[in-house]
Parts: structure tokens; sequence; C-alpha cells
């Protein structure tokens, strides 16, 4: 044999190898992670029947195994509500500060996190890393160091038996608030009946929802504050510049796989492109990740997840309105939003700072120039925590309400340049 063909079949031999060994890591690596999550389940899976059904109850709790810098870590499952007001279960994590309470007990901070993904290993609580160094570890333990309690919710149905109900705002409401009641029944949290939300993103909506409803939701707890970053909340103008863009692969699937128990005939099919009706559920239970690099390749290809805009359908349009927040007035309210923000268009959260303005909203808006999206949970949270502590201090906040909004508002479409420049 030619010396150089030999050379050929020793480099692909090489290769093979190679390629063989990476793929036995990355399934074993999976086979790792399935193991754990299977050994997670009977935490997760709750006691039938319930011991009760009220709101808030505290079912279990364990140690974390995560480790935050002057913190305790806990997961917890707790009794929260479906957006229809009945009971259901929902996961979480617990933060409290190894420093001794105040004699008034510690104020409590319920975080709302942004999209992960519908399956269960995608709940926060459930990772193999559960405090993520670049997003939550900066803002927790910032508000760690001024003896705070952090609480939050993976939201009912992620991690927990069912489907979780993705971007339906008394759903979330109901499983923040309730954490909150959850927290104050763990025993040594310390935990007050003061307690502000913070939320990023679809949290952000859910922070937003929360805001509005939580006095009615718990009267004995009180909300003093609320925050959002980026957040997810004018709808229908955000589905209209997103649902035919990258976004929608990872954005439409959980709304339509999610939507169905809160709207039971919502039409599928009047606006999901044929060939991913059967895909739904597989692409909306993929973790984030996993559904962004999916969506990059089909989107590349020329495909979309949506036929047609939602919004020229009535009962898309009518859903999507009817999850948009409505103004807070009787709370201060933060709202944190990035320049360059791919995800959530700015000009979406422009128009709810003008429409909130408008109706009369406590409101402080922060723009952070040329910032987009993913970095919005960990600077937002850092931001957040500083004018929550600058408030319960009892200093005076600013209003924005006289300054005209950073970017337009929709529907004037921001320049993609415009993050850039600033």
């Amino acid at each position: 044999m030619k010396w150089w063909k030999v050379l050929g079949l020793v480099v692909l031999a090489l290769v093979l190898v190679a390629v063989t060994s990476q793929v036995a890591r990355f399934l074993g690596s999976r086979t790792q992670a399935d193991q754990r999550q299977e050994a997670l389940d009977p935490f997760y899976t709750p006691p039938d029947p319930l011991p009760s059904t009220k709101p808030g109850t505290l079912l279990r709790s364990e140690p974390l195994g995560a480790t935050l810098t002057g913190a305790s870590t806990f997961r917890i499952l707790y009794v929260s509500q479906k957006g229809d007001g009945s009971p259901t279960v929902s996961s979480g994590m617990l933060l409290i500060p190894d420093s001794p309470a105040p004699a008034g007990g510690r104020p409590v901070v319920a975080w709302a996190h942004p999209t992960v993904g519908l399956g269960d290993a995608c709940a926060p609580s459930r990772r193999d890393e559960p405090i993520s160094s670049q997003l939550t570890e900066p803002w927790m333990l910032q508000m760690i160091s001024f003896g705070y309690v952090i609480v939050a919710t993976d939201y009912a149905g992620l991690g927990t038996p069912g489907i979780s109900q993705y971007l339906v705002g008394q759903a979330e409401a109901n499983d923040v608030v309730n954490s909150v009641r959850a927290a104050r029944e763990f025993k040594d949290s310390g935990a007050s009946s003061t307690w502000m939300v913070y939320g990023h993103s679809q949290g952000g909506q859910s922070a937003l929802w929360t805001g509005d409803l939580a006095k009615n939701l718990a009267p004995e707890l009180n909300l003093v504050a609320v925050a959002a970053a980026a957040p997810a909340a004018e709808l229908v103008p955000l589905v209209d510049e997103q649902w035919d863009e990258t976004v929608a692969w990872v954005i439409g699937p959980e709304v339509a796989y999610g939507w169905p128990s809160q709207y039971p005939n919502l039409p599928l099919s009047a606006v999901i492109a044929p060939d991913q009706i059967n895909s739904t559920e597989g692409l909306a239970t993929d973790c984030l990740m996993t559904a962004a690099l999916g969506g990059l390749v089909r989107q590349n290809i020329g495909r979309t997840y949506f036929s047609i805009n939602p919004i020229d359908n009535p009962e898309w349009k009518a859903a999507l309105a009817a999850q948009t927040p409505a103004p807070i007035t009787d709370l201060p309210v933060l709202i944190i939003q990035g320049t360059a923000d791919q995800v959530v268009i700015p000009n979406t959260t422009a128009l709810l700072e003008q429409k909130w303005c408008a109706a009369g909203s406590n409101l402080t808006s922060v723009w952070l120039g040329g910032q987009g999206h993913n970095h919005m949970g960990e600077m937002g949270g850092t931001v957040a925590g500083s004018w929550f502590q600058r408030l319960l201090a009892g200093e005076k906040l600013t209003n924005t309400c006289s300054q005209p909004p950073t970017v337009p508002p929709y529907p004037t479409p921001v320049n993609p340049g415009f993050g850039s420049a600033l």
C-alpha cells in the first residue's frame, strides 16, 4: 500500500477515535444528567392527596446543594394556584442570609425568572448549577448582603407535574405571591411580611402582573415595590415585531404549549406553520440554549414557526392583549431596559413607559445604552437591589415620567444601530 494511503487511513482512524470519544462523552454526560433528574423526581412529586390546598403551604424543603457566600440555600415545594385559581404545586429556591435577622424580620425579594424552556430539567432549582455566576450570583450576593431573603419560584408545572402556564399573568402572579408565603413558613427564614418583586424578561411580565394582583391575592403581605428588567409585557407589539424572527422559535412553542390550559379554544392551526404543529411540545420543552440554537438553524434555512402574524388572528390578538399587564398606580415601579435588546424590543418598553406614565404610575425608568437582552437579568438585578435598598431606607425616588422615552415608542421602528451608538 502506498505510504500516503497508509497515512490517510491513520488520520481517518484518529478522527474516528476522536469523534467516538466526543460522542461517548456527550452520551455519558446526558446519561448523568438524566440520572440526576430521576433522583430529584421524588422531591418534586407532590403528596397525593395534598395535606392542604391553602395557597403558600410549604410542603417540603431540602438543601439546594448550591453555594452562595453569606447564605444558606434550599429548594422548596409549595402549594400554589393555576390561572383559574385551582390548586397546583410549584417548586423553587429559598436563599436565607447567614447574618442574624433583625427584630422586625428580613425583607423578602421574590425573583421571577426569565424564559428557560418548559421541560422539567429547565427549572432553575433542578439545574446542575442553579445559581449561575453570570446571570444571578452578583445581584443575589448584593441582596443577601442587604439582609434580604430571596425566594425564587420555578412556576407551577415547570419541574413539577403539569404544564407550566407560560406568560399567563394570573398563574405567574399566583406562583410568585405563594412563594413568599412559603418562605415565611420556612423555619428560621426570619422573613417578614414586607416584600419586593424583581423579574427579567418573562419574569418581568410576571413581576408586573404580581404588582397588579398581589394585594388582592395576599392582603396579609406588604408588597412595597416592583422592578422589571426588559419585561415581556407589551405582548401585542412584541409579537408583531418578532413573530417571524428567530426568537419566535423559543417563545412561540412555549406559548402554544402552555396557553391552551388557559384558552382551550385558541386556534393553534390558524397561526402555526402546518409542519410545526406536531413539533410544538418537543420545541417547548427544550431548554433555552437548545431551543435557541435549533431555532437559529431553522430560521437560517428559511423556515418560521408561525405561518402568519398571530395578531392578525382575532382570538390570538385578544389573548395577547389579555396577558398584557395593566398599569400599576399604587406602588413604585422600576423598569430597566437595554437599548440594544433584540429580544424584548426597546420600543415596546418605551410604549409601556408612555402608557403607564399617562395612567399615573409612579415609574422610574433606567435605560442602559448599548446593552442587549442577556445581560439585563444580572445588570437589572443590581440596579433593582440598590433601588430597593434606597426605598426601604425612606429615600424619595425619582419619577422619570417627566422625561421623554429614551427610544421612540412602538410602532416607530428602532434603528438597529441606535443602541450601539450610545
